[in-house]
């Protein structure tokens, strides 16, 4: 870690004006541990257009769709990732918000990889959200699953810990690191983590 810090601090990478052009570079085979959890680490230019892939492990249903094109947000594509992330249990559909789509686009282009995230949780009705959290004491009671602004995900051929890190570097919201359940929860809430 010290030789990274050495040769790509922030300061040097600002002053050689890279801020704007660099692109991420996340070593893959690292263990996360090793690797600085720092913005300078995750510098990615705009993508002029966005495509997110995702697996649900609970229905078996796949998509991949441009959320994001020419500037603006799709809103057939907007509608597919909602209902894709709806409540299975409940047969619920509500808005995802856009931020945590960009947020799950940046991770995905950080972890350098065309795998689909594997969604564990999206959106959860409060009824739904109410069962869980009698079922696990992880589950909070006032989930931001519940307003359509998180997800837990996992991605094949990347580490929990290196999501968790490439995550936490975002700065974008929460961040929860649940291993025993092989995921990782990410919101567009206040930036924090546990």
């Amino acid at each position: 870690m010290g030789l990274w810090r050495d040769k790509f601090n922030r300061r040097k990478v600002l002053k050689a004006g890279l801020l704007g052009a660099a692109t991420a570079v996340v070593p893959i085979g690292v263990d996360a541990a090793q690797w600085a959890v720092e913005p300078a680490n995750f510098i990615l230019r705009p993508a002029t257009t966005r495509v997110l892939s995702f697996y649900n492990v609970h229905t078996g249903e796949t998509l991949k769709t441009v959320y994001f094109d020419r500037g603006e947000y799709v809103p057939d594509a907007l509608r597919e990732v909602n209902y894709f992330f709806r409540d299975f249990r409940a047969n619920q559909v509500r808005a995802i918000d856009p931020q945590l789509l960009d947020l799950l686009h940046r991770i995905n282009r950080a972890l350098d990889t065309s795998q689909p995230f594997n969604l564990i949780s999206g959106y959860r009705s409060p009824a739904t959200n109410a069962w869980l959290a009698s079922q696990s004491e992880g589950v909070a009671r006032h989930s931001l699953h519940m307003e359509g602004l998180a997800s837990d995900i996992n991605v094949q051929g990347r580490s929990l810990a290196l999501l968790q890190v490439v995550a936490l570097a975002m700065r974008g919201g929460g961040v929860g690191y649940y291993p025993r359940s092989n995921f990782v929860h990410v919101d567009t809430g206040r930036v924090r983590r546990w």
